[in-house]
């Protein structure tokens, strides 16, 4: 029979091995192609519900009351902050919700010029789908359960298209396909996932809360243009930083092979950018819920 001693040392051991063959498991598996992630999809919708209408949280508040009529018993609808999540939640019933994939992102050429056009098939992309969800939500003569979902998906896919890599693509599926490392972080990641992740959570903790009621001269700055607008800008955003910070020569020359190395001082200069992003999705989701709901 082993000593205390000897079975305490035993016992730490075998616990730490077990750590580290869990964090290999986990860095084994691929992340979802969700973009920001559910941390930074909530500090967004966290942002607007600090600069909606007393009477749009009203409204918003008498919506929820008909989740139970949307059937998603699995995806928690009860507050703003859920309804930025509700869409990724719901897309992984495939059979029932696999046909909005598609509405989460659209692959816009960065060494092309910018378009929509050919870009959004039968509205299947996410610019289409936040007007076609605000006009849903704005609809008073419809059901408040269909006017729920479509508050779910309007409040998500403002967030989804300020992650660059939603709406910029050099045929890697918005930076999927490019390996890339975090700093000193080697482990299995890729360009999407750094600007989904860590960057984005980087980003809202570095500096002053940005979850806060922003001024009017603030939100008059931040929260302007249409969904056509904020694709130009979140597209020329993946092209000047996202994919140039992951190449060494011109980002249009060949296509990135080596694993991308996103060093710690790249990163700083990365940061105000996504901080910007997170931002701007928060104001303008505020905005179009004023907008739906007045």
């Amino acid at each position: 029979m082993l000593c205390p001693r000897l079975s305490a040392l035993y016992i730490h051991h075998m616990v730490k091995k077990l750590w580290i063959l869990l964090a290999v498991f986990m860095a084994a598996v691929p992340a979802p192609a969700y973009a920001w992630g559910e941390y930074a999809h909530r500090i967004t919708a966290d942002i607007a519900k600090n600069n909606i209408s007393p009477s749009t949280a009203v409204k918003i508040r008498r919506l929820m009351q008909s989740e139970a009529l949307l059937g998603t018993p699995d995806c928690d609808l009860k507050s703003i902050s859920d309804a930025s999540v509700w869409p990724d939640c719901v897309r992984r019933n495939r059979l029932r919700w696999g046909y909005t994939s598609p509405w989460h992102y659209q692959n816009v050429d960065i060494c092309k010029e910018f378009t929509l056009r050919g870009n959004c098939p039968g509205g299947n992309c996410v610019s289409a789908q936040i007007d076609r969800n605000a006009a849903l939500l704005a609809d008073k003569s419809l059901p408040s359960h269909v006017r729920l979902e479509a508050l779910t998906f309007l409040v998500h896919f403002v967030g989804d298209l300020h992650m660059p890599l939603h709406a910029g693509d050099r045929s890697d599926r918005g930076g999927n396909d490019v390996s890339a490392a975090y700093g000193i972080v080697e482990g299995r990641m890729n360009l999407h996932w750094l600007w989904d992740g860590p960057l984005a959570e980087r980003a809202i903790t570095d500096g002053s809360n940005i979850v806060r009621a922003y001024s009017a001269s603030e939100r008059a700055e931040m929260n302007a243009g249409t969904s056509e607008d904020w694709s130009r800008e979140a597209w020329q955003i993946s092209r000047d930083f996202a994919y140039t910070s992951a190449e060494d020569g011109p980002i249009c020359g060949p296509k990135i092979e080596s694993r991308a190395k996103i060093d710690n001082d790249e990163i700083k200069n990365l940061i105000p950018v996504a901080r910007l992003q997170i931002q701007r999705a928060g104001l303008r989701i505020a905005r179009l819920l004023d907008e739906a709901l007045r």
